[in-house]
This record gives structure tokens, sequence and C-alpha cells, in this order.
């Protein structure tokens, strides 16, 4: 006997489209992501048509600057190359960089040495270049090199809102040497990631 498609039809109930309700499923995504996101896929990803997130966006942006008589949020929902991301206010840089090195471990992972490998002599690179080059994700690798002030974020791509890594100053302190052109030669540019690291070089 055929089913009738009703009976195989998906029970999970419509998402509320009420202001609120778009809202709060906007925060709960923007609290997890590592890339801007359009408004677009803010809208596939909450499933609210765009103008009513496009709202819930202002909504929000105006609720963490303190617009709507609450307070101003110590972080805030900024517009870089055409996607949305949480970030922590600039006055707050200094702390929060203080806070994250004094919880990190004087040495760093195996994984992070790895991975600031990648981006020291690919830069600049995305973060999804680098899980290509290294076979893993390397979200949280990525953000402990930020927070331990030995990458920072370069650009964004206009296209496709990826963020662009490169290292900074303070790597070239903790490694004796005045540029990247001092770093062993490699080659050929670390096509597979497979071989041409050595672990000990960024000790």
């Amino acid at each position: 006997m055929t089913a009738d498609v009703t009976d195989i039809a998906d029970d999970t109930p419509p998402r509320s489209q009420e202001p609120v309700d778009i809202a709060r499923r906007l925060e709960a995504i923007l609290l997890v992501v590592d890339e801007p996101q359009s408004l677009v896929a803010l809208a596939a990803a909450v499933g609210s048509p765009v103008p009513a997130v496009r709202q819930a966006v202002a909504g929000l942006v105006a609720d963490y600057d303190g617009e709507t008589g609450g307070p101003r949020r110590g972080f805030e929902l900024r517009e870089v190359g055409g996607g949305w991301r949480l970030y922590v206010r600039e006055e707050h840089d200094d702390l929060v960089s203080e806070f994250v090195n004094a919880q990190a471990p004087s040495r760093l992972s195996q994984a992070a040495l790895e991975t600031l490998a990648v981006i020291a002599y690919k830069q600049p690179v995305t973060r999804s270049q680098v899980a290509s080059i290294r076979a893993v994700n390397v979200d949280s690798v990525v953000r402990t090199l930020v927070a331990r002030g030995l990458i920072t974020e370069l650009f964004t791509d206009p296209e496709t809102g990826a963020i662009n890594y490169g290292t900074t100053d303070a790597l070239l302190v903790n490694l004796g040497i005045n540029s990247l052109d001092e770093l062993p030669h490699i080659s050929p540019l670390l096509d597979d990631g497979s071989d041409g690291f050595d672990a000990e070089t960024l000790r």
C-alpha cells in the first residue's frame, strides 16, 4: 500500500516569525559563527524572510549599542565584508587579550604550531584554506593564535566574507628574527601540507 504524501510530511512545526523570536534565533547563530554571515545566509539559518532578518539585525545592533534603553554591551554586532558577526568592542580588546593570555599555556600545542607555520608561509590565508592544508578543523586553534597576538585579521574578502590572516611582529620577536624572509625555505609552497614542517622551528 502506497503511503499518502501527508502521512510522511515533515512534522516539524513552523518557526515563529515574531520579531522577538527571529532575534533570539539570530543571536543563537551569531554566537557560534566564526565568519561574517550575509543576511541571506542568516535568513536561511533561522528560517525567516530576508527583510525580517534585516529588521531583526538592526534591532540587535541598536540593543547592543544601548539605543533601546538598556546598557551598552561589551560586544557589538558589526557588518564586515557584507556579512554580520559579533565582535568584542574595541575598548575592551586589551582586557580580553590579557584574560585570554593569562588562561593560555606558555607553550603552543603541536596543532597550534602547525597552523601557525601554515599561516606564516601562506599568508594572507583564510581559515578554510589552512583547514584544507592541515585536513582538520582549525577554528579553535586560529582563535588561540589571535588571542596570543601571533596572528591577526588582515582583511575580509569582499566576495566571500572570509577573513584572511597573517602573522604579527610578535611572532618575529618570539622567533628572534627581523622578517619572515629569514624563515627556513620550504618547497613547493606546502601544496598538501604533508611535508616540510619542523615543529621545533617555531618553538
